[in-house]
């Protein structure tokens, strides 16, 4: 399949409307955001149990998106920092006593950087650890203030070779590698995620690739390899949008295993 990029004479209609959400989001200035959904879970999306809040509004377009109704930041529900915070102090005992926390996640949670902000110093108020679970795409919106409030970054590297991303994702790959060597640079704490896609992201090449970027971070903890599931696909149908990933199965035990091993033998903890 076939994407257009973002800037090009025959962009898809998704992708334009994408541009439309970042130009949107750059007039709001942080005291409250667009909020799709929240939920409380243990050792997902961090460690210790998190207090995850998924932010609406994303600028990518991934053909294996499982929540494409946080696509739009219309779809959300439009909430203050104050009530969030209450709501993070509600459970912040809990978050601390099992070395949990607070994680923004999305759609893209950098889209509404000011409110990623204002959030993580609450939670730093509160003594609350912070996770942040972005693409890095729009790493770039990320403020040094933003950043010393973050202790972990959860970082979806969608593919090493800059063809195969656009291809998944409909934007370029390089302002994720520059954030991820900006969070290495100044010490914080990285989660690398790599979605395995037979047939799309399982190219030994490709996956080197990210592998030998992995090793460059030098603050890099862990590298999970998540495999593809149709989770979303009744999603994509509700929302009437085309899904290029229809028949497309899982990876077997197999290849998650022949890519986890790809990842351990450059010395990366893998999961």
């Amino acid at each position: 399949m076939s994407v257009p990029t973002a800037t090009s004479p025959g962009a898809t209609p998704d992708i334009d409307c994408a541009d439309q959400e970042l130009r949107a989001s750059l007039r709001n200035p942080g005291e409250t955001g667009s909020i799709h959904s929240w939920e409380l879970v243990t050792a997902v999306d961090g460690p210790g149990t998190r207090l995850t809040y998924f932010l609406a509004g994303c600028p990518l377009r991934c053909l294996y998106c499982q929540n494409p109704d946080t696509w739009q930041m219309r779809r959300g529900e439009r909430q203050s920092v104050e009530q969030v915070a209450r709501r993070i102090e509600r459970y912040a005992h809990v978050l601390r006593t099992t070395g949990g926390g607070v994680t923004l996640s999305g759609g893209e949670p950098l889209l509404q950087a000011p409110f990623v902000e204002a959030i993580f110093e609450e939670c730093k108020r509160m003594g609350v650890h912070t996770a942040l679970d972005t693409s890095g795409f729009l790493g770039a919106r990320a403020s040094n203030r933003l950043l010393a409030n973050t202790d972990l970054v959860l970082l979806d590297v969608k593919s090493g070779d800059p063809e195969t991303y656009r291809k998944v994702t409909g934007r370029p790959l390089q302002p994720t590698l520059d954030f991820g060597e900006r969070l290495s640079a100044q010490g914080i704490p990285i989660w690398m995620r790599y979605v395995l896609v037979p047939g799309l992201t399982d190219d030994e090449q490709s996956i080197q690739k990210v592998v030998e970027y992995a090793r460059s971070l030098s603050s890099l903890e862990r590298v999970e390899v998540l495999p593809f599931h149709q989770m979303g696909r009744e999603k994509w149908r509700a929302l009437n949008e085309p899904y290029a990933l229809e028949d497309t199965e899982p990876p077997s035990p197999q290849l998650v295993a022949r890519v986890r091993r790809q990842f351990a033998r450059a010395g990366l903890a893998v999961y």
